[in-house]
């Protein structure tokens, strides 16, 4: 909300209505009490209510706000991922009973004074307290960050006392705390800015404290913590780099909310669910089954985009959510019926067992025509939804009919007006009611009022307790070294184990067995990299360009946590950072991430909680044709067979290595015996195979960024660490702190900035000795050979005379003629460049087609010769043109491949696969 708007909002006190909403409340007639007419419902709005104390006698609460005003595009076209908007004049109401002759009592105008705003309503289990999220008071004159924060208040039914749970003004106002909902045990469960643990993190890693942008970098990330009922003990729970919203309690004591998934490519409301500590995240419902909506536009066959919002547990074991786009419907849409126990997408079963059941997952909650694409809906659309919890089915709804403006008058919907494709949508009229799925009745409680919104509505009456989870405790339920380190443990049973099928050539019990010398030596998978989101202040605390971002902005900013063994199985255990959002990516022995079905970017945020194991059989395709849906146990079976004996070696391996048990992976074999459990990651890339019959006495892949000791791995027979023998070469700079080579810790980071570590690269001396002699070899005219880069990547020669650099590649100082704020290196690697031809003394585009104007008899260049870019930031794999020629297999090029030491190509690999960002740390990018 615009700082002007919320101006005039505080002048126009409780009631904000536009001139053309007051103009309509004028003439317009009130609507409740009929039906749509030929408008498309098919439910009897009934008058009243039949007079039934043992299911009608209970309190309701609701919000009551007016409506936008139109002219307030902000509020009028309300985006569902934007939440700090600020609508002035809501409060909180209750009703004795849920009737329309019973009065309603203003819970919350003592505090807000009709300059406040009131969202997310729950009530407890036995209906004796109510939570809801209040913004008071709207502060006249005062910026943006000066107002207050929404904060979360509770209201006592019996003593009719209200209180704000946190009651410390400095701890209240670190943040924005929304959607509060009761745990079985008592505590709160909220989404909220303040990202406590996140922000721990922050202060650990020397850097300022404050809350995250979300993906779109539009605000602070909402993400869920947990708290004591009296404020206190708050902890963060999630870790998503977008919101985290809506959660509510199933009745097996998870908790279900709705995730933004933005990584990358994603733009979409799924469910999740998550224990109370913050354990076992799991994909619940949705990732592919967003195309579900209303035909677009009707009646074509194309089902429009949905989002899923506000999940509620069913008695049934289903899951009510309201579906609708993000924006373009008034924050209205339509109730769903989710068999989210069975599915995990509309037509896909959850379960392994259950594959072959189609659906469809999804059963609309009523009969109504409702449209979740813009226009006119013809039965009405709803706002919130509640369960009545009492055995019945019934539903408390926010529901506004169809009504149409024509002539300057609100008329209602019929199907004749709506056949009319100028045909108008007239502003909202939310009333409450109960919705009988018995009778197909829907009875008035709160009757709609003109230049009002009723909604938010939840019951006081008692429903049964979930289960309680108890948090984890540390000794008991996992090792006290793992809490003490801050990690916890990822295990994955193969990386080959590509959603349910066996995906690596001869399959994995052939290329696990050295014995099998092509298959075992040419396993495309051989490390596992781990990758963790950058955090983003906003515009105000950062102050730095976008240019400081890669070529796709899209990917942020990224740092590398370290790097594991994929073992020859593909499956992979190794300790990460506990309450950090992280990726992976399954890398060849080159340390470049694969391609295809065993490669591509993980687009899903991971996170551990201290001494959590997360354990998953494989990978996901993203590229298939039709996705599965992936991040939700048990819907395929693994399919690694793991030791097919117990006290053996695994076949044709080490002796040394031996399984426990029958189905043990070769990760948690190794783990165990060299490693206590679990084994670190390293910041290096070295490797000596320990499944060998015979150890190697030498390191098979070594691209370090020093030589000496690392923490890799150690030999299975001689647990004595061996060394790196490669390493960066003398003035390159290494992106990560040296004791982090020998001591991995879950605060060591690899940062890689393109003008501190890349850049620098290009003008390194690069002498040639091809005797090992220590005497620099010469050419024929006795000049040291010298192969540095920007030498002849140059617009000058040797003898310093203008010239075309070499493959048009100028990797020489300064900056960029395109943009002043990236070295021009950074700019003719990336982003390719016009090819270029000597005209005397001086460079010149080459032109490759001209056009000459008949009337002025000018000619111009319409066409020039592009030569491409030589990296891409799409990753290593992408960028062939550069690798090739460092490996010589480019033709009609000088061969490289001495060039570069395997360390220097390890850093390139892993900038590019991180996204090629110019910087991936937002207080080392400078001042814009």
């Amino acid at each position: 909300m615009s700082h002007q708007a919320q101006q005039d909002a505080s002048n126009r006190a409780s009631v904000r209505k536009g001139g053309a909403v007051l103009l309509m409340s004028a003439i317009a007639f009130l609507l409740g009490g009929c039906d749509s007419g030929g408008g498309g419902t098919d439910v009897t709005i009934g008058s009243g209510q039949n007079m039934d104390p043992v299911t009608l006698d209970f309190p309701v609460f609701y919000v009551k706000r007016p409506v936008p005003d139109p002219e307030d595009d902000e509020l009028a076209n309300a985006d569902a991922r934007e939440l700090l908007r600020f609508e002035i004049g809501a409060d909180l109401f209750m009703r004795d009973r849920a009737s329309t002759s019973s009065p309603e009592v203003n819970l919350t105008s003592g505090e807000t004074q009709g300059l406040g705003d009131i969202r997310d309503v729950s009530v407890n289990y036995d209906g004796t307290k109510v939570l809801f999220s209040m913004r008071a008071r709207f502060i006249e004159n005062a910026d943006e960050e000066d107002q207050p924060t929404w904060n979360i208040w509770e209201y006592n039914v019996a003593s009719r006392a209200l209180r704000r749970i946190i009651t410390s003004d400095i701890v209240e106002e670190t943040g924005h705390d929304i959607m509060a909902h009761y745990l079985p045990d008592g505590r709160i469960v909220f989404s909220s800015t303040r990202q406590q643990a996140s922000r721990a993190v922050l202060l650990d890693e020397n850097k300022p404290q404050f809350a995250a942008q979300d993906e779109n970098d539009n605000e602070p990330a909402f993400v869920l913590h947990v708290m004591d009922e009296d404020g206190t003990n708050i902890h963060q729970i999630s870790f998503n780099q977008s919101h985290d919203l809506a959660p509510e309690v199933l009745p097996n004591g998870r908790i279900v909310f709705t995730r933004w998934e933005h990584h990358i490519d994603d733009n979409q409301f799924d469910l999740y669910s998550i224990n109370p500590d913050g354990s076992d995240l799991q994909l619940l419902y949705g990732a592919n089954s967003h195309q579900t909506g209303s035909p677009n536009p009707p009646p074509a066959a194309t089902l429009s985009t949905i989002q899923f919002l506000n999940p509620k547990p069913l008695q049934d074991g289903r899951t009510l959510s309201l579906i609708r786009q993000f924006q373009g419907t008034g924050e209205g849409g339509d109730l769903v019926l989710i068999d989210t126990d069975t599915y995990v997408d509309n037509t896909r079963a959850a379960a392994a067992a259950n594959i072959g059941m189609t659906g469809p997952a999804q059963t609309r909650a009523l009969p109504t025509d409702v449209r979740t694409i813009s226009g006119p809906s013809p039965g009405g659309r709803y706002r919130t939804a509640q369960p009545l919890y009492d055995g019945t089915g019934r539903l408390l709804v926010s529901w506004s009919q169809c009504r149409l403006v024509e002539n300057e008058r609100i008329v209602p919907c019929t199907s004749e007006r709506l056949q009319n494709p100028d045909a108008v949508e007239a502003p909202p009229l939310y009333g409450i009611y109960v919705y009988d799925v018995r009778e197909n009745t829907q009875r008035p409680i709160v009757v709609p009022q003109e230049g009002f919104i009723y909604t938010e509505v939840v019951s006081g009456s008692q429903r049964a307790l979930p289960v309680v989870i108890p948090d984890r405790t540390a000794g008991i339920d996992y090792p006290q070294q793992l809490q003490n380190e801050g990690v916890g443990v990822l295990s994955i049973g193969s990386v080959y184990d590509i959603d349910g099928v066996d995906s690596v050539p001869g399959g994995i019990a052939t290329v696990r067995s050295p014995a099998n010398t092509a298959a075992y030596n040419t396993r495309p998978a051989r490390f596992l990299r781990v990758e963790k989101a950058v955090s983003i202040p906003d515009n105000d605390t950062r102050n730095f360009s976008n240019t400081a971002f890669g070529p796709n902005r899209a990917l942020g900013m990224r740092e590398i946590l370290g790097y594991a063994p994929i073992e020859p199985d593909g499956s992979v255990k190794v300790k990460v950072p506990a309450n950090v959002a992280f990726s992976i990516s399954v890398l060849d022995a080159n340390g470049r991430r694969l391609g295809g079905a065993l490669g591509g970017r993980h687009t899903n945020w991971l996170q551990v909680q201290p001494g959590e194991q997360l354990t998953c059989n494989g990978c996901h395709n993203g590229n298939a044709t039709t996705p599965m849906a992936h991040g939700r146990k048990g819907m395929t079976n693994p399919v690694n067979p793991g030791a097919p004996s117990a006290g053996v070696p695994f076949p044709g391996a080490n002796s040394a290595l031996f399984a426990n048990s029958v189905g043990e992976t070769m990760a948690e074999t190794r783990n165990r015996i060299m490693c206590n459990g679990a084994c670190s990651m390293s910041v290096d890339l070295a490797f000596r195979d320990y499944w060998l019959p015979v150890a190697p006495t030498t390191n098979e892949v070594d691209a370090c960024y020093a030589t000496g000791a690392n923490n890799v791995l150690t030999n299975a027979v001689t647990p004595t660490p061996f060394a790196c023998q490669n390493s960066l070469p003398a003035g390159a700079v290494a992106p990560v702190a040296s004791t982090c080579r020998s001591n991995l810790t879950s605060l060591c980071r690899i940062t890689i900035h393109y003008e501190r570590h890349i850049h620098p690269l290009w003008g390194l001396d690069r002498f040639v000795d091809a005797n090992n002699d220590g005497i620099n070899d010469v050419d024929s005219n006795g000049v040291e050979i010298n192969n540095k880069c920007n030498s002849c990547h140059a617009p000058l020669n040797a003898a310093g005379m203008v010239d075309v650099p070499k493959g048009d590649l100028d990797l020489t100082d300064g900056a960029s003629e395109e943009q002043a704020l990236q070295f021009k290196s950074y700019r003719e690697l990336l982003f390719g460049d016009r090819a270029q031809e000597l005209n005397g003394t001086v460079l010149q585009d080459i032109c490759e087609e001209q056009q000459t104007d008949p009337v002025t008899n000018v000619t111009t260049c319409v066409a020039f010769r592009n030569v491409p870019a030589s990296m891409s930031a799409n990753g290593a794999a992408a960028s062939t043109r550069f690798f090739n020629t460092m490996s010589g297999a480019a033709a009609g090029t000088v061969d490289h491949s001495d060039f570069m030491s395997s360390s220097e190509l390890r850093l390139l690999s892993e900038w590019l696969d991180i996204g090629a960002q110019y910087f991936n740390d937002p207080f080392t990018a400078p001042e814009n």
